[in-house]
């Protein structure tokens, strides 16, 4: 069978948005209820514990992305600079991650679009958005990150008017009555504590940073055009999730009087909108879980490609690139299959999966540059290089294994089984670790670079 290479058309603005739309910037209304009452009202505090935290992460990650410019991220990482084992497990462990993602999102717009039209059931607009994204994606990479960028465009707009009618309010006297205030970064009668508790909940507005980095060689110039895009998208998101917490607790300064805590961002847009606002909100939250979908049923249908391709999944299959398209085509097909789950599956069990995969791969992500630079390859002759190849990634990797442990139990059960299942089917692979585990050629794939 003839090998056919991704097409190398990204460069750093449509990457940045690729990951903007992921990480889906209205996540914060989201989570704003249970955050504000967690945190005492200091929710932006919160953010910004949680930003200094993700650089730790993004630094990780831009390092590795350097030596091993992969579409298999973290799994690739992993296997190279620990161990072919250790890259099997990350990549077992985040293919969750990946293929779960999207079908959160799709739940996400069934429960909302009928919740405001009820004459349509849930599992119809479920349907509809598994289709409509499976195509965009068929039809190439290019029509994604176009159609993401004014996806993302129009998901600002909704929250920037959304932001200058809070201003607006606020300076009219509702709220606090005043732009300016420490209270929502320091109280001197709330506990640290409960702004790190609130910390490891707001962890997953973040997510998503990572996911360009499966985009890798479909990207002008990896080496240097990732990293930077990565850090872009962490501090432009976590500017603004700062920025838009901020402006809510000065409009909405009781955080104790929610009617639903979990629909909390919806009665703070209400309050200070009114009804009309409220329905363009509404579509605007829709669009972000529609972004947010396109782009992750990208990165898992990539993901799959590059296991296929090292021959870890069905090569045959996984493998393929459409020589017309230039996209894993079969994968991306077989993404929107497997998202029909998204029909019978529930938020608590996505979420459980979801927070497990990540945590490992991040956490591995962070190990493995220990492990490339500081071990393998001996960066360790000044100051200088214990601190960029040991002290920084092991804060990372500290500040990832804290969050594990703020995991709850069924996440555990159900991740450490998913785990049990991969050390099943990598004895069949290995025949019983008899075969040595497969292994991502990246220097051949690094000769054939499309335009």
């Amino acid at each position: 069978m003839q090998q056919h290479s991704l097409n190398r058309t990204l460069t750093f603005w449509p990457l940045v948005f690729l990951g903007l739309a992921f990480m889906t910037m209205m996540i914060i209304f989201t989570t704003y209820g249970i955050a504000s009452q967690v945190t005492q009202g200091m929710v932006p505090a919160a953010y910004v514990i949680v930003l200094v935290a993700m650089l730790f992460n993004v630094y990780s990650y831009g390092r590795m992305v350097k030596v091993f410019p992969s579409s298999g991220t973290s799994y690739a990482y992993a296997q190279k600079a620990i161990h072919p084992n250790a890259g099997f497990f990350v990549g077992w462990a985040i293919m969750m991650d990946y293929l779960l993602t999207p079908m959160l999102n799709y739940l996400v717009v069934g429960i909302y679009l009928s919740a405001a039209f009820p004459g349509v059931p849930a599992w119809i607009w479920i349907i509809l958005f598994i289709a409509l994204i499976t195509t965009i994606n068929v039809f190439g990479l290019k029509i994604a990150a176009n159609v993401n960028f004014l996806l993302v465009a129009f998901q600002m707009l909704v929250v920037g008017i959304f932001a200058i009618l809070c201003i607006k309010q606020i300076v009219g006297g509702m709220g606090t009555g005043t732009l300016f205030s420490s209270l929502p970064f320091y109280q001197s009668d709330a506990s640290f504590s409960a702004v790190t508790a609130g910390a490891a909940i707001l962890f997953l507005s973040f997510l998503g940073f990572d996911t360009i980095t499966t985009f890798s060689e479909e990207t002008i110039n990896p080496e240097k055009t990732l990293p930077r895009a990565m850090f872009a998208v962490v501090l432009i998101g976590g500017g603004l999730f700062i920025a838009l917490s901020y402006i809510i607790q000065m409009v909405y300064p009781d955080f104790m009087s929610f009617n639903d805590v979990d629909a909390a961002g919806f009665e703070v847009v209400a309050a200070v909108t009114g009804n009309l606002f409220t329905s363009i909100f509404l579509a605007g939250y829709i669009i972000a879980c529609f972004a947010s979908a396109m782009v992750s049923h990208a990165g898992i249908s990539r993901f799959l490609y590059a296991m296929g391709r090292d021959g870890v999944l069905p090569k045959r299959f996984f493998g393929y690139v459409s020589p017309k398209r230039k996209v894993p085509l079969f994968n991306i097909v077989l993404v929107g299959l497997i998202s029909l789950l998204a029909l019978v599956l529930t938020m608590d069990l996505l979420l459980a999966f979801i927070n497990f995969g990540v945590l490992v791969a991040f956490a591995f992500v962070n190990l493995s540059v220990i492990s490339h630079y500081f071990i393998r390859n001996k960066r360790r002759n000044s100051v200088k290089e214990v601190v960029l190849f040991l002290i920084l990634p092991l804060i990372g990797f500290s500040i990832n294994a804290w969050l594990w442990t703020n995991l709850e139990t069924s996440a555990l059960i159900l991740g450490g089984s998913w785990l049990l299942i991969g050390l099943i089917y990598l004895a069949f692979l290995t025949k019983m670790f008899r075969k040595p585990t497969p292994q991502m050629n990246l220097e051949d794939h690094d000769q054939s670079k499309a335009v």
